[in-house]
């Protein structure tokens, strides 16, 4: 008797550590963008997968007064163009610690390229790390999953 309550306790347990591994958090999804100076809501980010890269885009302006912002100070076919639907990640390829890293990010406010690299905070899966790297010297904001009900 003892044992098969230890089974079924073991393939509970089997079962909860697979469900939970087929449906954790990735990346991927809508998040919402805050300036790590100012703490304001920006914009939301669509984070999609294509060719197998990661790559992300702009599709909602949140802030007040930037909802038609123009790419003022981004150079070449970028240059003057809407920041809504703009996409500021090109293929950013995952490694082994599970960040996705590359050397396309955009920042529209700023008109700048950098490279860098994002990972979901470990201690909230509903939170997003974005490093982006000028030279030895970087900064990291952290986005919120948008969840939508």
């Amino acid at each position: 008797m003892k044992s098969g309550k230890i089974f079924r306790r073991s393939v509970l347990l089997i079962s909860l550590f697979v469900f939970k591994t087929g449906w954790s958090q990735t990346v991927f999804g809508k998040w919402k963008t805050i300036d790590d100076r100012n703490g304001m809501a920006k914009a939301i980010v669509e984070i999609y997968k294509e060719n197998n890269l990661l790559q992300a885009k702009i599709i909602e302006i949140v802030e007040k007064g930037s909802e038609n912002a123009l790419c003022t100070k981004c150079k070449g076919e970028l240059k003057n163009k809407p920041v809504l639907g703009m996409k500021i990640m090109n293929d950013l390829r995952k490694n082994n610690k599970g960040e996705y890293k590359g050397s396309n990010m955009l920042d529209p406010e700023h008109g700048m390229t950098f490279r860098g690299k994002i990972w979901l905070d470990p201690k909230d899966n509903n939170k997003l790390k974005v490093r982006g790297y000028l030279a030895f010297l970087y900064r990291t904001q952290t986005w919120y999953r948008v969840i939508e009900e």
